[in-house]
């Protein structure tokens, strides 16, 4: 049937594709007839009332088209020329090599088809991309086929790569730092934290957050887990054991890391050079211990037993590392320093010794297996209370005695690490006693035993404890603007620090 209503004809070749395609002769006759047309100048039009046959869609229906002017006739003449030559040379393109599969075949066609005749010259549409895109890695044009588009560019998939690995990034999701792309699992790598003791990557806590530990020195990050999962601490440095380097364990519940242990004092006679150069930098400071006090390096638990049979004195917990003893008792001190074997010292020989009440104070008891410049701290800070006792110093608080004694230890633990970064607080008295040789040196300190001995003071400038801690800060501002001897003259008749 026809529509002779419609009147909305397509100008593009309407290329049959039902069930029913025209024969070839039937082709055949359509090109011929319009190649007489051509060069016959359209005497032979149709009869049939000035209307034409044409082909419609899918199915063989036929319209009549109403009559048109010379020139629209000769404008539809020359498209539906273009079509059947179009469909002729389809025809003869499926005969020689098959159907044509693409435009790019089709074309081809068309232009050698129209170079039969210069009056009517053909230009094809070109089959271009729709916008002109070039790739952000190559910067070479896209032309058909895959790409992608993120990060405001366009992208051959090969040219996408992460900018750690360097490979295609082919997964549907990546990570971006600052303008480059990495693969997740590459920018996990890269800048998702690891913890220092298990190497492994931090988890996150429940909100989704990275959650970790971190000490305030020495900057060692860890899993919180590790905090509570018995992980060994260096009784030392306080760094946690790493899951690559073992701790060396002293036998009475410390662990010592390994730089720690390359300055540490194990016995009773190795200590005694450093415990008299503090006693020498004290008579230098006009603070001389006429007094004769044993000194004794001992296990944790032998200084623990000592502690429960002292009836006065203030401790440091959870960890004393040193006692200035003033009642009489039986203490076991080590005697020869012990092997280190498989992680573990071992062949240790303790010696009782029964120490006899003279003065005001008995001995003075340190923890065995400390560096050299923690055991010196501390028997700096021990011999700061035999003196005070020694000189009559009665009665006074935690906060101010435990506080002076710490200010001694900072001062001299400063004359060891930094003798020139602060001159002895004192008005007339000595100068600083850095300068005085040291029996208990060896040659100039390492790189890790000047760190070793920041880190020492550190510990001592931020003790949270209200007598070492408050104390010291309080002690130590009184020393710098009053000086050390006016400080302890204000001590001795008031009990309390100058302001």
């Amino acid at each position: 049937m026809a529509s002779s209503d419609d009147g909305h004809l397509s100008s593009h070749p309407c290329i049959y594709v039902g069930h029913m395609p025209p024969s070839r002769n039937m082709r055949r006759s359509w090109f011929m007839k319009w190649i007489s047309k051509l060069f016959g100048g359209g005497s032979s039009r149709g009869a049939s009332n000035g209307r034409r046959l044409r082909i419609s869609g899918e199915e063989n229906t036929f319209w009549h088209e109403p009559a048109r002017s010379m020139d629209d006739q000769s404008k539809a003449e020359k498209e539906e020329l273009d079509r059947a030559i179009a469909l002729s040379l389809a025809e003869n393109g499926k005969r020689r090599n098959g159907q044509c599969d693409n435009d790019e075949d089709l074309d081809r066609a068309l232009r050698e088809s129209l170079s039969m005749s210069a009056s009517h010259p053909y230009n094809p549409v070109q089959c271009v991309p729709r916008d002109s895109r070039v790739c952000g890695g190559c910067n070479k044009e896209i032309g058909y086929g895959h790409y992608l588009s993120c990060m405001g560019a366009f992208w051959h998939p090969q040219c996408f790569r992460c900018h750690a690995c360097g490979l295609p990034i082919c997964e549907k999701e990546f990570s971006l730092s600052g303008s480059h792309p990495y693969h997740k699992s590459c920018h996990k790598e890269l800048h998702h934290p690891k913890c220092d003791v298990c190497h492994q990557f931090i988890p996150t806590n429940r909100s989704g957050l990275i959650e970790y530990r971190a000490h305030p020195f020495w900057r060692q990050n860890y899993c919180p887990s590790h905090e509570h999962d018995n992980t060994p601490r260096c009784c030392s440095c306080e760094r946690l054991e790493t899951r690559s380097v073992k701790y060396i364990s002293l036998g009475d519940g410390r662990s010592l890391c390994l730089e720690c242990l390359d300055s540490a004092i194990m016995d009773t006679g190795e200590c005694q050079p450093l415990y008299h150069s503090i006693r020498d930098y004290y008579e230098g400071m006009y603070m001389k211990i006429d007094q004769q006090i044993p000194m004794l390096l001992v296990e944790r638990q032998a200084l623990n037993e000592a502690i429960e049979g002292e009836k006065d004195g203030h401790h440091h917990m959870p960890e004393t590392r040193g006692l200035c003893l003033s009642e009489e008792q039986t203490v076991s001190s080590i005697h020869r320093k012990p092997k280190i074997g498989g992680n573990r010292v071992v062949d240790m020989r303790t010696h009782p010794q029964k120490l006899t009440r003279r003065c005001e104070v008995t001995a003075i008891l340190v923890l065995y297996g400390l560096p050299r410049l923690l055991t010196g701290s501390i028997l700096a800070h021990e011999l700061m209370h035999g003196w005070l006792r020694l000189k009559g110093y009665r009665n006074l608080s935690p906060v101010v005695e435990e506080g002076i004694c710490q200010v001694l230890s900072h001062m001299w633990l400063e004359s060891e690490v930094m003798p020139e970064s602060r001159s002895m607080p004192a008005t007339n008295i000595a100068s600083s006693s850095s300068s005085l040789p040291s029996s208990g040196k060896k040659g100039g300190k390492s790189d890790i035993e000047k760190r070793l001995g920041e880190f020492f003071l550190h510990q001592i400038a931020h003790d949270i404890s209200p007598a070492y801690g408050e104390g010291f800060r309080a002690a130590n501002a009184a020393v710098l603007k009053f000086g050390l001897r006016r400080t302890l003259d204000h001590i001795r008749f008031t009990g309390g620090f100058p302001e």
